[in-house]
């Protein structure tokens, strides 16, 4: 065992590989990569702002929302920055210290399944809006609201806080290459010095639990929704109401079924490179997409940024 320790010492940092060897491709990456997280960060800080200052948007939904939007920021900021500077050395180093793996890693998978929960409080939150309108506020009171989300941080924590231990705890004496472009459980797990069977299966279920438990929550909801939009007999009344979830299904199905492919499917299946472009669209694209997708399809929050955009406009007619 302290041989073992010894060589544990040794490997200081991991290498992560990254996308390409090719520095052009490297660069045209980057810039994209760049321009894409300063949109999701300048979107999800945008929705975070109007749903704090627009008293039209002080509802559970955007307070939903807006936690949301959060989350979002922090989950993409777990592995892009990373990724952005190993990208942009001209040194080609993509060293990434121990330490600095399993808290990307912890921080990857704690605010991706706090994610999942608050995504399953927002279409409950869906459902008792459309099905029980006339008890909505005062089931969704702000009490209730807080303590949902608080429940969504609890949730993540607990089911990654010990995994996380043991992950960090285990020896890894080498090699020390990661073919991510972030610290993935899958390959960091591969590159440990022990029998890891036993930790692959306790993430296994955690992803069984994590994805498809919230998975059955959100599908059962919007079954009841559908169902109660199908007997609203106004046409328009059926197109306003199911307009306010269309939203809300398209992040879920992205997000779902990015992460589904990634953590879901059988042992040895699968290319790592393919990981990497899944693992895009999971880090990138559904973050990225959340303030265009709730923005564009959302009346009240173009409204709102309207109203602020012209008191803005204003404010600075005044200053000249």
């Amino acid at each position: 065992m302290a041989e073992i320790l010894n060589k544990t010492a040794a490997v200081a940092e991991f290498i992560l590989v990254g996308f390409t060897h090719i520095r052009w491709l490297q660069i045209l990456l980057f810039w994209l990569l760049l321009l894409t997280y300063l949109l999701t960060i300048v979107g999800n800080l945008l929705i975070i702002y109007i749903t704090l200052v627009d008293r039209r948007l002080q509802t559970p939904m955007y307070f939903f929302l807006r936690n949301f939007s959060f989350l979002e920021i922090g989950f993409t900021s777990s592995a892009i920055p990373k990724a952005l500077f190993n990208l942009a050395s001209a040194t080609g180093s993509k060293s990434i210290s121990l330490a600095g793996c399993f808290i990307q890693n912890f921080l990857y998978f704690v605010l991706g399944t706090t994610d999942f929960l608050l995504v399953i409080v927002m279409s409950v939150d869906r459902y008792i809006a459309i099905c029980n309108p006339l008890h909505y506020l005062t089931i969704m009171n702000g009490r209730i609201c807080s303590l949902l989300v608080l429940s969504c941080w609890a949730g993540g924590l607990s089911l990654f806080l010990v995994p996380s231990i043991v992950l960090f705890q285990m020896p890894f004496c080498g090699p020390n290459i990661i073919n991510h472009f972030f610290c993935d459980s899958g390959p960091l797990i591969k590159l440990a010095c022990v029998d890891t069977r036993l930790v692959e299966l306790n993430y296994f279920l955690i992803a069984i639990l994590s994805l498809l438990g919230t998975l059955a929550v959100n599908i059962v909801s919007y079954i009841k929704i559908i169902s109660r939009i199908l007997h609203i007999p106004s046409a328009t009344g059926r197109k306003k109401t199911f307009s306010t979830c269309a939203s809300h299904m398209t992040v879920v199905s992205i997000a779902y079924s990015s992460c589904i492919v990634m953590y879901m499917k059988p042992k040895g299946t699968g290319e790592l490179d393919f990981n990497k472009i899944v693992a895009l669209l999971n880090t990138v694209v559904a973050p990225f997409l959340v303030p265009f997708i709730y923005c564009l399809r959302n009346r009240q929050v173009q409204d709102a940024l309207m109203a602020e955009l012209r008191q803005w406009t204003g404010f600075c007619k005044k200053l000249r």
